[in-house]
């Protein structure tokens, strides 16, 4: 958080700034870097009757949104974060393929969840997220590296499809 609140203090665009408008500045900036450009997949939930390795759940986050692998079907919508780690997911939208009785109830139960998640923490290359009364609801594993911006873009994992990164 000091190298961020160095290099705003050092810009001249944020001249003059200090103390609460500093701080939001700088908690904004590294509340947004914490989940954009990330990839995880879901290893464990709340859920006791299906474990969610058995399914492909993915989510990645890019661009204020969050899109991935629902179990059967591709899903999205945008989300947000703000002060104290708070976590929303505006809409979502997905495909709409059928799969086996038990795959098609863990997507609903994922989006579900995901749908009701207020907060979030990463740690130690794990992502959880965490209902409004505070209970861990969905917890990730890393599953990408954090897309690195250049001349040559980045490869996405999803097809292999490339996708430049504008500077």
């Amino acid at each position: 958080m000091d190298d961020i609140r160095g290099l705003l203090e050092d810009t001249r665009t944020f001249a003059g700034l200090s103390g609460p408008t500093l701080d939001l500045l700088v908690g904004c900036a590294r509340e947004q870097s914490a989940l954009e450009g990330t990839q995880w997949r879901l290893t464990e939930w709340t859920l006791s009757s299906l474990s969610p390795r058995d399914f492909d759940i993915t989510a990645e986050f890019t661009d204020g949104s969050v899109s991935g692998h629902g179990g059967v079907n591709r899903y999205g919508g945008p989300y947000t974060t703000g002060s104290r780690h708070s976590f929303k997911v505006g809409t979502i939208t997905s495909t709409e393929m059928a799969g086996s009785a038990s795959a098609m109830r863990a997507e609903g139960a994922y989006l579900t969840l995901l749908g009701q998640a207020r907060s979030y923490r990463v740690d130690a290359g794990r992502l959880t997220l965490f209902d409004a009364a505070g209970n861990e609801s969905l917890i990730f594993e890393a599953a990408g590296l954090r897309p690195q911006a250049g001349l040559y873009g980045v490869m996405r994992s999803e097809r292999g499809a490339k996708e430049l990164a504008h500077e």
